[in-house]
Parts: structure tokens; sequence; C-alpha cells
């Protein structure tokens, strides 16, 4: 079973539960899918098969090449692409998305505007604001649904920051709320560290309200506050760098010396 393939089951095993549903389009933007298409790729020029349904025209997905020959019985052309690119491809055209239709177990239609809503979930921009916190206080017991939209948003995030730290916090104009600080990011990581972190919150169902997302150096005076008050959260360990596979030159192998005749 994939992982999509659990998501979809726990959603239809709980069709009211509106977390399992944003569960499964969270799933479903970050699987790679095989588009079925109507020609050969150019480039990246994709011209995806359309059909016209009852309810209107859908391009099908499959989560697997296995899935796909399925459902084609012939060879066809596909390129495959992360859901989130997909979706982003039909938003506003009025084209539904038909997932794993070979599979009765784990198909899923999404109609137009189930598409355009998860466009839209996926390109949200966080705002942007400067200020800095006038008080710090644990963040205490945390909801089920952000404690995984936090381990969802910082699972990306090895590597890209020395440290990740939850605090309550009072801003200068008298409100109040959740900010997980970076501590010591890397230049150019706080777009895609606040990016993540604006979409894991919009699939989480979490109704407290949004969470602020701070940069701080480790010299911030600040930052040996939340460091002291707050909740450090775990970072994952930095992806390690592919191994070098060039092979070496004749006779600079010393597991394999060259051979004298």
């Amino acid at each position: 079973m994939s992982l999509l393939d659990a998501a979809h089951a726990a959603m239809l095993a709980d069709p009211e539960d509106d977390l399992t549903r944003l569960r499964y389009y969270r799933t479903l933007a970050e699987t790679d899918l095989c588009l079925m298409l109507a020609e050969e790729a150019r480039g990246d020029d994709l011209t995806p098969h359309v059909f016209a349904l009852e309810d209107g025209p859908v391009v099908l997905v499959f989560d697997s090449e296995d899935r796909l020959a399925d459902f084609a019985a012939v060879p066809v052309p596909y390129a495959v692409l992360p859901g989130r690119v997909i979706v982003a491809r039909l938003s506003g055209q009025g084209i539904g998305l038909g997932v794993n239709l070979s599979d009765p177990a784990a198909a899923w239609l999404m109609a137009p505007l189930a598409v355009d809503w998860l466009a839209g979930v996926l390109a949200t921009e966080p705002s942007e604001t400067r200020g800095r916190p006038v008080a710090i206080h644990a963040p205490g017991d945390l909801e089920p649904g952000l404690s995984e939209a936090l381990a969802f948003a910082l699972a990306g995030a090895g590597g890209l920051a020395a440290a990740a730290v939850l605090a309550q916090v009072a801003w200068q104009d008298g409100a109040r709320g959740l900010m997980l600080a970076f501590v010591g990011a890397k230049p150019g990581a706080e777009g895609p560290l606040s990016r993540a972190l604006a979409e894991a919150l919009a699939f989480s169902g979490f109704e407290g309200g949004a969470v602020d997302c701070a940069f701080l150096t480790p010299e911030d005076p600040v930052t040996r506050s939340l460091m002291a008050l707050g909740q450090p959260l775990a970072l994952p360990e930095p992806p390690k760098p592919a191994p070098d596979r060039t092979p070496p030159p004749p006779g600079m192998d010393p597991a394999r010396p060259p051979r004298l005749r």
C-alpha cells in the first residue's frame, strides 16, 4: 500500500473528518504521479489526454506505472510530475483530476473546483512583517493537528538552519500567538522555510490561528530567551551528498593496482 493509498483509505473510513481529507490532498501534492498524455512530450511542452466525462473534462494521473498500464492496456505517453505541479498546470482551466481510476479501491475524482482550491493552497505565500516579541512564554500543550503540521514543515529543513524553537509570544501591538523561530538559517533558506510552514498549516486543520515564523541569529538577544523558555524542535539530519561514482584513473585505485607485464 502506497502512502497515497493509506491516506485515501483513511479519508474514506471517516468521510466527515476534514483532517483526513486534508491529509489526502497533502499527500497527493507530494506524490510523484504519472500524468497520461495525448502525445509524446516535447521538452517541457506537455499535452495531457483530456477525457470527456458526464461531469466535465478530466485528466488522469496514477501513482505507479503499473496502475497506468492497467488502465491504458496499451503503451501510452506519460510524464512523471509531482502532484503539486500537475494541479498548478490545471488550475483555472475547468478541468478535473482523476486519480488512480484503474483501481476502484484507490480511485478518487477531483472536480475542477477542488483542483483550483488545492492549487491555491499550494501557492500560499506567507505575509512578511517586521517586528520583535516583547514577551516570551512556553508554548503549552499543542493540538494534534498543529504538532503534525510542525513536523511536516520541518521534515525538509535539515541543514537549512541550526535550530528551531516554538514559543508563545506577545508583540508590540498587543497581539499574542505562537511563533516558530529558526536560528542560524542559511542565506536564502528563509523563503522555503516560511512557505513550508504556511503550507503545512493550511493542510493541518489547525483552528488556533496563524503561527508566525521568525529568523534569528545565534547572537540575537531574543534567541537566548527563546531557547530558555520555548520548546526546541528537532530538525532532521541534512541530506547526505550523493557519493562520487566516477571511477578513478587507471592505477589510482589502491584496491586495484595496475598490472605490469
